[in-house]
C-alpha cells in the first residue's frame, strides 16, 4: 500500500485551484505551528519576548513573511518571520537557544504524525463524503509530507536554520559565535542551493524515509 501512496502523492495535480488552495493552507499551518512552538519553548525557558510581541498565536498573519511565502512556492524554499528570542533570559544561553530552535522541527514532525493519524481515523471509520475525502487528501498527501520536509530542512546545520543553533550548543563559545557571524551568508547559500537543486536528492530521500516511517506507525 505504501508504494500506492507514493504514486498517489507524486501524481497530485498541484496546478488545480483546489490543490493549490490545500497546499497554501498546509504551508501556512506548518509555518504557524513551527514559529509558535519556537515562542512557546523560549517562554517555557524564561524568555517572555515572543509572548510580549504576541507571537504565541496560531494566527498565521502574525508569523508570515509574504516574500518568504512567495519564495516557498517559487523555488521550494521559504521562511516565516523569525520569532524574537532574547538569550539573556536563559540560564544557559547556548543550550536555551538550541532547545528553542529544536522546538520548531520537532513540532513539524508531531504535526505530520497528527495529520497521518487523522487520515487513518477517516480511513477506518469514515464514509465517503467530499469533505472527508478532501480532509483525507490534505492530511496524508499534502500536510504530512510538507511538514516533514519543513522539519528536516530546518535541521540542516546552516545558519540561520534551526540546525545551526542546535549544533552551536555542542561547539565552544568562540566557534559558536564565529558560525553565527556568517548567518547572513547562510541565507544566500540556501537560496543558491534551492535554485541549483544541489542536495535535493538526499533531502527528498530523507523526507520520504521519515514520512514512510510515520506512515508505518499508523497503517
Amino acid at each position: 500500500m505504501l508504494h500506492y501512496l507514493q504514486n498517489m502523492f507524486h501524481a497530485l495535480d498541484l496546478e488545480s485551484l483546489e490543490d493549490a488552495a490545500l497546499r497554501l493552507a498546509a504551508v501556512l499551518l506548518c509555518l504557524t505551528v513551527h514559529e509558535t512552538c519556537h515562542g512557546l519553548a523560549a517562554c517555557a525557558l524564561g524568555d517572555p519576548t515572543a509572548k510580549s510581541r504576541r507571537r504565541l498565536s496560531l494566527n498565521p498573519l502574525r508569523h508570515i513573511d509574504w516574500f518568504g511565502l512567495l519564495m516557498m512556492f517559487a523555488v521550494g524554499f521559504g521562511w516565516a518571520k523569525p520569532v524574537p528570542v532574547d538569550p539573556r533570559y536563559f540560564k544557559r544561553p547556548k543550550e536555551g537557544m538550541a532547545l528553542t530552535a529544536l522546538a520548531g522541527p520537532v513540532s513539524n514532525l508531531l504535526l505530520a504524525s497528527l495529520a497521518i493519524g487523522i487520515s487513518k481515523v477517516i480511513y477506518l471509520f469514515g464514509y465517503y463524503h467530499p469533505v472527508l475525502d478532501a480532509v483525507f487528501t490534505f492530511c496524508l498527501y499534502i500536510l504530512a509530507p510538507l511538514s516533514v520536509g519543513l522539519g528536516l530542512f530546518n535541521l540542516l546545520p546552516i545558519p540561520p536554520l534551526d540546525g545551526a543553533k542546535v549544533l552551536g550548543a555542542l561547539l565552544p563559545d568562540e566557534a559558536y559565535f564565529r558560525v553565527m557571524r556568517y548567518e547572513r551568508y547562510g541565507m544566500l547559500a540556501l537560496i543558491l542551493l534551492s535554485f541549483t537543486g544541489v542536495g535535493s536528492g538526499l533531502m527528498n530521500w530523507g523526507i520520504m524515509t521519515v514520512y514512510s516511517g510515520l506512515f508505518n506507525l499508523f497503517y
